[in-house]
């Protein structure tokens, strides 16, 4: 059983690997992990282990990697956000596995991958990662590319959470104070961090707030991914802790600036 909350804290995206094979060990926890990893949307979400040799894979932003998982979910509403909270955990899974993961959903050739997981009709593969043993040092190029995306630096609590209403900073006690900052150092496309919650009446409302450039045919909405990661960091971390929660979709109505959706709701039962 994983510690999420240890792998929250802990987990950074790799991209520079050691080149050795996943010990049989591993492999095999993965496997089975990867067999079923459930969503609160109870979207199915299917994932594939390839060898990137055998498939010829590759990505210009990667190195020493030898081995990909790659996620397919059916498009339908929520589809992106079941998504991006099942791979997330898989991905906090093979943390505590000692395995480096990074999300990359648009620097590779997405033919030969999505020929080597086998996409079918009706199906999307938005995102893939690298995964195995992190090298001892980062590479020149890893290094210059997290600085250019700011991947060690986040917005300030007061800019994503909010109390009753949006732009109205929320504060909290120690003990949630602590869940909100796992939501907070999210990974996310390009660091962009599009999500908010509006804390109200008990409840936890995430949004997107959406940019441009994110939402394609191929891929789904990869913000909406974004959101299901957070919110994964969100619920495992009130899990772990002892907490009860329900997960709804049932829009508050809440006044929100142009450009923003909601997603869905959380409340400690």
């Amino acid at each position: 059983m994983a510690n999420y909350i240890e792998a929250i804290k802990h987990r950074t995206s790799i991209r520079t690997f050691d080149k050795e094979p996943i010990q049989e060990e591993h492999l095999n926890q993965l496997k089975e992990f990867m067999k079923d990893v459930p969503n609160p949307f109870n979207i199915p979400v299917s994932f594939v282990l390839l060898d990137a040799k055998e498939h010829k894979l590759s990505s210009p932003v990667l190195a020493g990697e030898n081995c990909y998982i790659a996620g397919k979910i059916t498009k339908q509403p929520n589809a992106e956000v079941a998504y991006g909270y099942s791979f997330e955990k898989l991905v906090l899974f093979a943390q505590s596995l000692g395995l480096g993961t990074v999300w990359i959903g648009g620097t590779m050739k997405r033919e030969l991958f999505e020929a080597a997981a086998e996409v079918k009709d009706g199906e999307i593969m938005p995102c893939v990662t690298p995964i195995g043993y992190p090298a001892k040092k980062r590479g020149v190029k890893e290094v210059m590319m997290r600085k250019g995306v700011g991947a060690d630096s986040r917005y300030d609590a007061k800019q994503l959470f909010f109390d009753g209403a949006w732009d109205q900073p929320l504060a909290l006690d120690d003990e949630m104070a602590e869940i909100f900052e796992l939501v907070r150092w999210a990974p996310s496309a390009v660091n962009k961090q599009p999500w908010r919650i509006v804390v109200k009446d008990g409840r936890c409302h995430f949004y997107e707030k959406k940019d441009k450039g994110y939402d394609k045919e191929d891929t789904g909405d990869l913000q909406k991914i974004d959101l299901g990661i957070a919110l994964s960091h969100f619920v495992l971390g009130l899990e772990e802790k002892g907490k009860k929660v329900e997960i709804t979709i049932d829009d508050p109505q809440i006044t929100i600036p142009e450009g923003v959706d909601y997603i869905a709701s959380v409340a400690i039962v």
